[in-house]
């Protein structure tokens, strides 16, 4: 059996440093908000090119958290509306709901599974004061277009970077560097995965990394004196610690994936399957390699039978989801067309060429 993604094997490269990182963890007696926490976001901020990371919690408190500073800045107030596209993971819709803010779904492109451009033109109105692009996939969304436009508009751009470390543009800047602000996640089956719950705010925006600082630690910048109404949503000390161990691997680990995505993309030829498109560039970090196809139950029991491991990235498009049935009487006819054909097949650094190989036979045999 080929799994989809083997988080033991990814993990095992690390664990001597897990080791000794979780031996100076137990005899530093410094459990919240350590060395180790202050480091990582050293690490990381210095990585995405951004002057400041904040961890936090999660992938979801960080988008949330970062909607919470803006409000409390006074750039965004209850009921403003934030543009988001509509095959997204629900949590980045959840984001702004939480934080008091109305979602507007934008449709899609069928391609690239970013904003249709034409439709977030399309979506603006006088509540209009943020977009919050999703690099879906590991792939950067359209991001000179988007930030014209923001700037033209006098709109916030606040990126969902949760699955895209290290993804790069065409000006070698990073994901998590390209807005006002981003939110990634660090779960274990990121590129840049912790053991456990993790997440990290970047900006470059002083005043928003002050009040972030504060929202996720009950609104206190000094112990007992609360400014802000804040929130418990703090990246853990021993996931810092683990982090700290993985991310000087990250550039090689993306680059592997970009070379199995190479060998995917040229090699599988087989009409009947919708491969993703991909320029070779340093703008997908292929978190996900999804492909297409219109009977997917027939797809899924053919990679079953030949023992090679799947998921669907998303099932269910948002606004068919019970919890958003607000937006149940939408229509998106290209997300829901990506919904109902979108499987990811193997992805990974540690996945062997024996293993590449007999992923490319199999879909070239379907």
């Amino acid at each position: 059996m080929i799994p989809f993604l083997d988080l033991k094997a990814i993990n095992e490269r690390f664990e001597p440093s897990f080791h000794e990182s979780f031996q100076q963890f137990l005899e530093s007696g410094y459990y919240v908000l350590g060395n180790q926490v202050k480091l990582f976001e050293a690490n990381f901020a210095r990585y995405c090119g951004a002057k400041h990371c904040i961890g936090v919690g999660n992938g979801l408190d960080a988008l949330r958290l970062i909607l919470e500073g803006y409000k409390a800045l006074g750039k965004l107030k209850e009921n403003d509306a934030v543009l988001v596209a509509s095959n997204t993971y629900i949590a980045t819709i959840l984001a702004i709901k939480q934080a008091g803010l109305k979602p507007v779904l934008v449709e899609s492109e069928l391609d690239n599974y970013n904003f249709d451009l034409t439709s977030l033109k399309n979506s603006i109105t006088k509540n209009t004061k943020a977009i919050m692009p999703v690099h879906l996939y590991g792939q950067l969304s359209p991001m000179k277009e988007i930030l014209e436009f923001s700037k033209a508009n006098n709109l916030l751009v606040i990126e969902d970077a949760a699955q895209a470390h290290g993804a790069e543009n065409s000006d070698r800047k990073r994901a998590g560097n390209l807005g006002d602000a981003a939110g990634f996640s660090f779960y274990p089956t990121k590129n840049l995965g912790a053991l456990g719950d993790g997440g990290a705010i970047t900006t470059n925006d002083d005043a928003l990394a002050e009040v972030v600082s504060k929202l996720r630690n009950y609104g206190t910048s000094i112990k007992y004196v609360n400014e802000l109404v804040g929130f418990n949503s703090r990246l853990d000390e021993l996931q810092a610690a683990f982090l700290n161990c993985k991310l000087p691997a990250l550039d090689m680990d993306n680059n592997r994936r970009r070379e199995i995505a190479k060998r995917y993309v040229s090699e599988i030829k087989n009409k009947k399957i919708t491969l993703p498109t991909y320029d070779e560039s340093e703008n997908h970090v292929f978190h996900l390699f999804v492909v297409r196809v219109e009977n997917r139950n027939e797809f899924i029991d053919y990679l079953d039978r030949n023992s090679v491991g799947h998921l669907i990235h998303y099932p269910i498009p948002p606004h068919h989801q019970k919890a958003l049935s607000e937006f149940s009487n939408l229509s998106f006819p290209n997300t829901e067309k990506l919904h109902n054909e979108v499987i990811s097949i193997p992805m990974s650094p540690v996945l062997s060429e024996v293993d590449v190989e007999r992923v490319i036979g199999v879909l070239n045999k379907y």
